[in-house]
């Protein structure tokens, strides 16, 4: 049986224990775009271990979603265990054909297409997918031609900017915008994601997708989560904050600043192979691309790590 080919992703720190030594705890894991500093998890109610998630479970949840990003009312909500979850499904909805998805972005999305017959191409075409803000660039795309038969939004790393979100577009037939809550809260074993828009295309969704289908933890603690806006206000604050601080730290030692979000950075460096090698003998671990030589990609250190990445660097 022929094994298929492991997708690009961050992550991978079992590989990097084995060649470069250490335990999983001495490591800084900067790869991913994850919140190093996460929503507290308090403690569960009996009944979210216990029993099957109720109708007022998930409309709690609903609510909380609505409210944190302003929802039209004319959009559907729909709770999944993870984007990535939605991700692989939208391709079904439709007869497969051309979709447009520019590069360099994430992968999943055109793995998830072509894996249901679709041919991905980076000229206009009916389908169209946007990571926005997109990972690893942190390009954004304020206007968006919507005139097509599906629009696929990722605003999974949009929390950072919510300013810059195109929620008032999940109005728009074919638009479905798609919501992460693994990076900004930190919290991505929790596997809890979202897609929110055109309402026929959610309930195709809603059917693919099957009943119970978010943990009873993960819509307890989601909706706590969404409903705490003081919480997500001082954590957009403290990100921009130390991502002023590791552009500092990367720029002194002759790295580029080329973009990103505050919760994963994108720099030029002359041989990226070469700073995740020196990093990785000091058990720091980064992201380098296939398609490029020179792009690193870090993401935010916990409050009590820097120490860690500046001797590092």
């Amino acid at each position: 049986m022929t094994q298929a080919k492991e997708r690009d992703h961050g992550g991978g720190l079992d590989a990097a224990i084995a060649r470069f030594g250490g335990t999983r705890t001495g490591w800084l894991d900067l790869s991913t775009g994850i919140n190093p500093l996460p929503y507290p998890v308090g403690v569960f109610s009996a009944d979210a271990w216990t029993a099957l998630p109720d109708k007022g479970a998930f409309a709690r949840l609903e609510v909380a979603a609505r409210r944190f990003w302003t929802v039209p009312d004319d959009a559907a909500v729909l709770a999944a265990p993870g984007a990535s979850a939605l991700i692989a499904r939208i391709p079904s909805l439709l007869p497969a054909g051309q979709v447009q998805i520019e590069g360099p972005t994430y992968n999943e999305h055109a793995a998830g297409f072509q894996a249901q017959g679709w041919e991905v191409v980076d000229h206009a075409a009916p389908t169209r997918v946007v990571v926005h803000p997109n990972n690893p660039d942190g390009r954004v795309w304020p206007d968006l031609d919507l005139d097509r038969t599906l629009t696929v939004i990722d605003e999974s790393f949009c929390d950072v900017m919510p300013d810059q979100s195109l929620i008032d577009a999940a109005t728009t037939p074919g638009v479905l915008i798609l919501k992460s809550f693994g990076k900004f809260w930190g919290l991505a074993g929790l596997r809890l994601g979202f897609v929110i828009g055109d309402p026929a295309l959610i309930a195709k969704l809603r059917d693919t997708i099957g009943p119970w289908q978010v943990s009873g933890p993960a819509l307890e603690l989601g909706a706590q989560a969404l409903e705490d806006v003081a919480w997500a206000d001082a954590t957009r604050v403290r990100l921009a904050d130390d991502t002023a601080r590791l552009d500092a730290l990367m720029t002194a030692k002759g790295a580029k600043a080329l973009g990103g979000t505050t919760l994963f950075r994108l720099y030029d460096v002359d041989d990226a192979q070469a700073w995740q090698d020196r990093l990785a003998e000091r058990h720091v671990w980064s992201r380098i691309f296939p398609y490029s030589t020179r792009w690193l990609r870090l993401g935010l250190p916990h409050p009590d790590r820097w120490a860690q990445l500046e001797t590092a660097l």
